[in-house]
C-alpha cells in the first residue's frame, strides 16, 4: 500500500524534503518555524507503533531536524511532540521556540489563531530550510 499523509496534515502544511523514514512538513504559521516529521509507514497512531529497528531511526531524523531549527532559526528552544490527539496518523511536531514568541513559555496549541506565511514568506523560510536539510550531513539509512 502507498503511504499515504492524513488529510488535515495535508491541508495545514506545506513539504519539505523527505528523509530515509519521514516526510518532512512545514505548518504553515509564520508565528514559530514549525516542522513536522510524519514517518511514511501506514497504520501507526504512536511512537511505539514503530518497529523496533525503525524506531531508533526515526528518533535520529527527529534529533536532526531539531539540530537544523536550532541553527537555522537561532532557536532559544526546541519542542518535540507526538500527541495525536486530533490527527490520528504518528506525526512528531519540531517546534522553534523562542522567549519572545505568542505562546512562551506554554505550548503553541490554542493561544492564538494561526496566521499563515505570506506567499513569499513562504517560499523563503521552504527554500531555507530544504537547503540547510539537504546540505547536511547524511542521516544513517
Amino acid at each position: 500500500m502507498e503511504f499515504a499523509l492524513h488529510e488535515r496534515l495535508e491541508a495545514d502544511t506545506v513539504t519539505i524534503t523527505e528523509l530515509s523514514h519521514c516526510r518532512v512538513l512545514l505548518m504553515n504559521d509564520s508565528q514559530y518555524p514549525w516542522l513536522i516529521l510524519v514517518p511514511r509507514y501506514n497504520d501507526l497512531r504512536d511512537l511505539h507503533d514503530l518497529p523496533k529497528g525503525l524506531f531508533s531511526a526515526v528518533m535520529e531524523e527527529i534529533r536532526y531536524i531539531s539540530e537544523i531549527l536550532t541553527e537555522e532559526c537561532t532557536a532559544f528552544k526546541i519542542n518535540v511532540a507526538a500527541l495525536g490527539n486530533m490527527v490520528p496518523q504518528l506525526h512528531i511536531h519540531v517546534i522553534a521556540r523562542f522567549e519572545n514568541d505568542a505562546a512562551w513559555p506554554g505550548p503553541v496549541w490554542g493561544v492564538t489563531e494561526p496566521q499563515p506565511y505570506s506567499p513569499d514568506d513562504l517560499e523563503a523560510i521552504k527554500v531555507k530550510l530544504e537547503t540547510a536539510i539537504e546540505s547536511g550531513r547524511k542521516l544513517p539509512e
